[in-house]
C-alpha cells in the first residue's frame, strides 16, 4: 500500500512540484500552506489553509516540509512527537535523485529557464524525463512538473540553505555563481565552498557542465576533481536560434547544448528543442493588455529580483524592442536581500536602458525578515542612489501612477519575486 505524505508549505513553487510527483506516483498527498492552493486541490490533493497540528492525520507516514518553514511549525513538532518521519523538501528530492539518472541544474541565475530548456530538448530527443522545476511551463499543462516513464530525472537544484548538497546527479550543470541568499551565506566565499563540496562529494565520477566565462564557477577547478569537466561559453559558441531574447538566455542555451551532447542527443535535435522554447511563467512573459483607461500596452512579467537579473531583463527588453518606450516597475524582494545586496543594486542599476525605472515598497517575506534589518533599509534609499529612478510606494499607489503616466503602445516591465505580478490584473480593464 502506498504511503500517505503530508507537505508543510505545499504551495511553494518547488515544494508543489515535488508534491505533484508523489501524487502522480499514487501516494496519498495532503498539505498545508498560508495561502489557498486551488491548482493542487483541483487534481485531488487535500490542502489546509494555515498551519495546525490538526492538519496532520493519523495515517501520515512521511512529513515533508519546505526549507522556508520554521522547525517550530506545529505540524512538524507533532510529527516528531508521535514518531512520523520528517524530511525537508531537498532531502526528499535528494532521495529521488538516487533512484534515477539525474541531471541537476544549479547556479545563482538561470536555473528555471535552463531546466525548462533542457526538458524540451530531452523530450524532443525521446528521452521522456521526469521533470521537477521551479516554474510553470505551458508544455506541462501550466504546471511545474512532468511525469516521465524513463530512467531520467531532471531537477532544478537550489543553493539556498545548501539544498543542492542533498542531490546526487550524473550530470550537474552550474550556470554561474554570485552573491545571493545572504540571509544564509555570510559571503561569496562560503557560497563557492558549498558548490565545491557539491561537485566533489555528490557528483563523484559524473559530468560537470561549467560556465567558463564565470570567474566564480572556474574557481571550482582550482583543485582536482573526479568528475568529467565540460566547459561552455561564448568562445565555444554554437550557432543557436532562440525565441527568447538576452545574452543570459544564450548562456542558458549553451549549458543545455553541452549537457545534451553528454546525453548523446544529436545537434539538430538540440537546436530544434531550444528554438521551440518560448519561455516560462514569469520569465520575460509577454502579454498585450488594455488598461482601465482604455490605453493598450504590452506587459513583460519577469521574476527578476537579484540586481544581475534585473539588469539582464532590462537589457533583453531593449534588445528586443530598440525603439519602443519602456517603463520598468521593480519590487525589491526581502529586506534582507535588499540590505545585503544594496551596493550591487546601486552599481548595476545605473544608466539603465529604459525610459522610466520605478521602485515599489520592499516585499516582505513572512517569517524571514529580521526586525533590525527592516530598520536599516527601505525602497526610498534605493531611489536616492539609483539615478533617474522614481519611488512609487505600495501597489495601490503604483497602480495610480502607472495609469497616469503610461501611454498607448508603451511597454511595461513588471519585475520581482513577490506579489508584484498581481498588478497586471489590477491595472487591466
Amino acid at each position: 500500500m502506498k504511503k500517505s505524505i503530508h507537505f508543510v508549505g505545499i504551495g511553494g513553487i518547488g515544494v508543489s512540484s515535488l508534491a505533484r510527483h508523489f501524487f502522480a506516483e499514487g501516494f496519498k498527498v495532503t498539505g498545508s500552506d498560508l495561502n489557498s492552493c486551488p491548482e493542487l486541490e483541483d487534481v485531488g490533493m487535500t490542502v489546509f489553509r494555515g498551519h495546525s497540528e490538526e492538519n496532520l492525520s493519523d495515517d501520515v507516514d512521511l512529513l515533508i516540509y519546505s526549507n522556508a518553514i520554521s522547525k517550530e511549525n506545529p505540524e512538524i513538532k507533532k510529527a516528531k512527537k508521535i514518531g512520523i518521519l520528517t524530511q525537508s523538501s531537498p532531502e526528499a528530492l535528494g532521495e529521488l535523485t538516487k533512484k534515477y539518472y539525474t541531471i541537476a541544474v544549479s547556479g545563482t541565475h538561470g536555473k528555471s529557464t535552463t531546466t525548462s530548456m533542457m526538458a524540451l530538448v530531452m523530450i524532443a530527443a525521446g528521452l521522456d524525463p521526469t521533470v521537477i522545476v521551479g516554474t510553470k511551463l505551458k508544455e506541462f499543462n501550466g504546471t511545474n512538473y512532468r511525469r516521465g516513464k524513463s530512467k531520467y530525472l531532471l531537477i532544478e537544484a537550489d543553493e539556498w540553505k545548501a539544498s543542492l548538497l542533498n542531490y546526487y546527479p550524473e550530470i550537474a550543470i552550474i550556470t554561474n555563481i554570485e552573491e545571493d541568499h545572504l540571509d544564509f551565506y555570510p559571503n561569496i566565499e562560503s557560497i563557492i565552498q558549498v558548490f565545491n563540496k557539491y561537485v566533489r562529494s555528490n557528483l563523484k565520477e559524473g559530468t560537470l557542465i561549467l560556465n567558463e566565462d564565470d570567474e566564480n564557477s572556474l574557481a571550482l577547478l582550482e583543485e582536482s576533481i573526479d568528475a568529467k569537466i565540460v566547459k561552455y561559453g561564448m568562445k565555444r559558441k554554437e550557432k543557436l536560434k532562440l525565441s527568447v531574447p538576452g545574452k543570459h538566455n544564450l548562456y542558458n542555451a549553451l549549458a543545455v547544448f553541452s549537457a545534451s551532447r553528454v546525453l548523446g542527443i544529436k545537434k539538430d535535435t538540440i537546436r530544434k528543442g531550444l528554438e521551440n522554447f518560448k519561455g516560462t511563467w514569469r520569465r520575460f512573459e509577454e502579454k498585450n493588455i488594455e488598461l482601465k483607461n482604455g490605453k493598450k500596452i504590452k506587459v513583460i512579467n519577469d521574476y527578476a529580483h537579484h540586481p544581475t537579473e534585473v539588469r539582464a531583463t532590462l537589457e533583453a527588453a531593449r534588445e528586443k524592442y530598440p525603439q519602443e518606450k519602456i517603463t520598468a516597475l521593480f519590487q525589491p524582494h526581502q529586506y534582507e536581500r535588499t540590505y545585503r545586496l544594496f551596493s550591487s543594486f546601486v552599481s548595476k542599476l545605473q544608466e539603465l536602458p529604459v525610459d522610466r525605472f520605478l521602485i515599489t515598497d520592499i516585499y516582505t517575506v513572512p517569517g524571514r525578515e529580521a526586525v533590525e534589518i527592516k530598520k536599516k533599509v527601505n525602497a526610498e534609499m534605493l531611489r536616492d542612489r539609483i539615478e533617474n529612478s522614481v519611488y512609487v510606494g505600495d501597489l495601490k499607489k503604483a497602480e495610480n501612477y502607472l495609469l497616469e503616466v503610461l501611454q498607448e503602445n508603451e511597454i511595461l516591465i513588471i519585475m520581482g519575486a513577490g506579489d508584484i505580478y498581481h498588478l497586471i490584473d489590477i491595472i487591466s480593464s
